[in-house]
């Protein structure tokens, strides 16, 4: 079967910069010029930074304005399993012919010209986006904020910033102020910015950064706050109180993002069914999903099998906060990461959780950390550790030896995306 035209033009655009990553907004104002600026012309947009919880703030807003009757683009990156994922128009995702149209327009116009894979293929959304009718623009930073392609609406109607901690260091700075700092970038001259739990240095950081802009802040603790009681989340604010479901999406960690969700569909006016809707309908994968079909399952029947995408020190915190509060089963990590990340801090809170890891090499990317580097870092932190070849090798193993586990493939959107790809 050929690839489809948009993958063979994507390929393309991998050429056009020799940097994966090199944050400026120069290249985005340029070919930005050379599309008309569709940047002025979206739908009411909604700004979302941070490190954690950026994806799963955005779907719960948007199942809430859904679930309203208003019509929603969105804009998040990276993709699991097909390009199509990081481009939402008016709900539904953008069709193959009118991706590959989208990215021909936007490669004609960029020329010659250096532009990174992102900053392009971020133009192309925001062209498709703003020729597109919706009520709302949902835009999730890719890497940052200040410098990042999705900054380039002068007026949202909303920024988010979710909670901040170290990652991405040598782009963006190795102390959470300064990290913050970037984040912060999003921020405009009294647009209101709701924000979420954040460490005191990183919110010290944001909101100087409010003041100077005369951004009215909406921060967690202060003027919103979301917590459990009796299974059932409690959120509070200034206009009263509601007694919401848990969030669908399973975690203790989604508390604190419903909280920002529900504060930016308060803003907004969107009322209860929206407040509803945000917490039980929104669906984000591989963030603690459970698979229910396919090879992997079927390798092990009668095994839980969820996958994770999360790959730093927070997001190790919270699976294993999460993996602590379920019901007691002999729990089994499958982990491929980048070399990019700081392994120790993602394992070490769920070195307790577990009872063995399986350490894969990420198929197919250039920047995996090797299956063996990865299991030398688990024995580390105290974690029994082997490596596999496959992800369905590694299952069967488990499943072999102890057929009701719980296994959790982690570490990675690389690798999960790679999951869902093969898994179907």
């Amino acid at each position: 079967m050929s690839a489809p035209t948009s993958d063979l033009i994507l390929e393309r655009m991998m050429a056009l910069h020799p940097k994966i990553i090199d944050l400026t907004l120069d290249r985005v104002w340029r070919l930005l010029d050379a599309l008309g600026n569709p940047q002025n012309d979206l739908p009411q947009v909604i700004h979302i930074a941070g490190t954690n919880g950026k994806g799963s703030t955005l779907a719960m807003i948007r199942a809430g304005l859904e679930a309203v009757g208003k019509t929603c683009h969105a804009y998040t990156s990276p993709h699991l399993a097909r390009f199509h994922e990081r481009i939402r128009l008016a709900g539904v995702l953008i069709s193959e012919v009118h991706l590959t149209a989208i990215l021909d327009e936007c490669y004609a116009a960029n020329g010659d010209e250096a532009i990174t894979y992102f900053e392009i293929t971020t133009c192309a959304a925001l062209l498709a986006m703003a020729r597109t009718p919706a009520d709302y623009t949902l835009l999730e930073v890719g890497l940052g904020g200040r410098l990042d392609a999705t900054n380039v609406v002068d007026r949202p109607a909303l920024t988010v910033i979710t909670p901040v901690s170290i990652d991405h260091e040598q782009y963006l700075g190795n102390t959470l102020a300064k990290i913050a700092g970037e984040k912060a970038g999003i921020l405009k001259r009294r647009v209101p910015c709701v924000i979420g739990p954040q460490h005191d240095d990183a919110l010290a950081v944001i909101e100087a950064r409010a003041a100077a802009l005369g951004a009215p802040l909406l921060a967690h603790g202060q003027h919103w706050h979301a917590y459990e009681e009796r299974g059932r989340l409690i959120y509070q604010d200034e206009t009263g109180l509601c007694d919401l479901p848990l969030p669908n999406l399973p975690g203790a960690h989604q508390i604190e993002n419903a909280g920002a969700a529900l504060a930016a569909l308060r803003h907004l006016h969107a009322g209860d069914a929206a407040y509803e809707a945000a917490v039980s309908r929104a669906h984000w994968p591989a963030r603690m999903q459970r698979l229910v079909s396919g090879p992997l399952v079927e390798a092990a029947p009668d095994a839980e099998i969820w996958l994770d995408g999360g790959h730093n020190a927070a997001a190790g915190q919270a699976l294993g906060r999460h993996l602590s509060g379920l019901p007691n089963r002999s729990t089994h990590l499958i982990c491929g990461m980048l070399n990019t990340k700081d392994i120790g801090g993602y394992l070490g809170p769920l070195a307790a959780q577990a009872d063995r890891l399986i350490a894969l090499s990420i198929p197919g990317e250039a920047n995996t950390l090797p299956a063996e580097a990865t299991a030398e870092a688990a024995r580390a932190v105290g974690l029994r550790a082997e490596t596999g070849e496959t992800a369905l090798q590694a299952v069967q193993r488990i499943a072999a030896q102890t057929p009701q586990a719980r296994i959790l493939i982690c570490g990675s959107l690389y690798l999960a995306g790679g999951i869902l790809r093969e898994n179907g």
